[in-house]
């Protein structure tokens, strides 16, 4: 584990698995290194967590300036490499990422962890049984409070340190959650704003969204809230999903499921009363990674999964800045592979 902040999550999610044993923490602060480390070694130096033999993955909880050098001595070294949000940056940096993974023979798992728990488990079922049918529109909010003691951190909020602001550091899993369950996005129209902090980079935004099948969204996104929550919300012709309003799991919690027949209704509340639960999570997402790696069939996500996550970031401030609707994929000449920094 390399990042004790964030990591102390992905730590605990790893000590719930059997499949995992944590041998290092690796942080430059030690004391909040030790703090979680329980049984594992603590270091302040990567290069000594690379060099133990018996380490089959690394963990990178670092700001997202220093994600990518990590991840390529990560996989030069030999280790399968799990990465917090964004995996890299740049666009143009996935092609370094995954030459280096297929070099090394090793798998990259981008964080993704809203993609797993019982309500993404139901929605599969659901429309497996033919019970969701097209989806037509959703909206989301991610509506958080984050204010000066959270910006005391040097790097956040700036273009240098994070990379970007609430769209890229906290809505991301949001917007990845609606491909995963509404489809691919084809455009979309995004006025973002720093209205709750001095910072360089957003803390609020208000996007449109089409998806390539049609549907239409809204995201509403804020650092200025009261309290935090996320809720969702998807409307297809046979079935509304409503979420509850946790704010960092959305996938859990007592979601609703009303079929548009009523007659349907009973089908429904049936397939859902016999649902295992499925793990949810971080828990969740490496159960899915500890089947990958052994050869099971797992919804392991992929760096594919990361690139089309981070592009429509890219389209998010190509639209803001442009003032108006921007499409995806984005050209492959488009500027903002290179770099959306101001």
């Amino acid at each position: 584990m390399i990042g004790a902040r964030i990591g102390a999550e992905h730590l605990a999610a790893y000590r719930s698995l059997p499949a995992f044993d944590v041998r290092w923490v690796c942080d430059l602060d030690v004391a909040r290194a030790r703090d979680v480390a329980k049984d594992a070694r603590v270091t302040t130096e990567i290069a000594e967590v690379l060099a133990d033999p018996d380490v089959d993955i690394v963990d990178i909880c670092l700001p997202p300036a220093l994600h990518l050098t990590v991840i390529l001595d990560a996989l030069a070294a030999g280790k399968h490499v799990v990465c917090e949000k964004p995996l890299v940056t740049r666009l143009a940096d996935f092609e370094e990422v995954e030459a280096a993974a297929a070099r090394a023979k090793r798998r990259v798992f981008p964080i993704f962890q809203y993609r797993y728990g019982p309500a993404t488990a139901a929605l599969s079922v659901l429309a497996k049984a033919d019970l969701l049918g097209q989806p037509l529109v959703a909206s989301l909010e991610t509506h958080w409070s984050r204010g000066s003691d959270y910006y005391a951190t040097p790097w956040r909020g700036t273009w240098a340190g994070e990379q970007g602001g609430a769209i890229l550091t906290h809505a991301i899993h949001i917007h990845d959650f609606l491909v995963r369950t509404f489809g691919p996005v084809a455009s979309v129209f995004a006025r973002l704003g720093a209205l709750v902090n001095q910072i360089e980079v957003e803390d609020c935004a208000a996007l449109s969204l089409q998806m390539t099948n049609g549907a239409l969204a809204t995201s509403s996104v804020t650092l200025g809230a009261a309290t935090d929550t996320t809720r969702v919300r998807l409307v297809y012709t046979g079935l509304t999903a409503t979420s509850a309003t946790i704010p960092y799991a959305p996938a859990d919690g007592d979601w609703t499921f009303t079929a548009r027949d009523p007659k349907r209704q009973a089908e429904a509340d049936e397939i859902l009363a016999t649902l295992p639960k499925a793990p949810s999570g971080f828990t969740g997402q490496f159960s899915a990674i500890a089947t990958a790696l052994s050869g099971g069939d797992a919804d392991a996500v992929s760096v594919h999964d990361a690139r089309v996550a981070l592009e429509f970031v890219a389209a998010v401030y190509a639209s803001h800045r442009s003032g108006g609707a921007v499409g995806l994929p984005l050209d492959p000449d488009h500027p903002y592979q290179e770099s959306w920094l101001e």
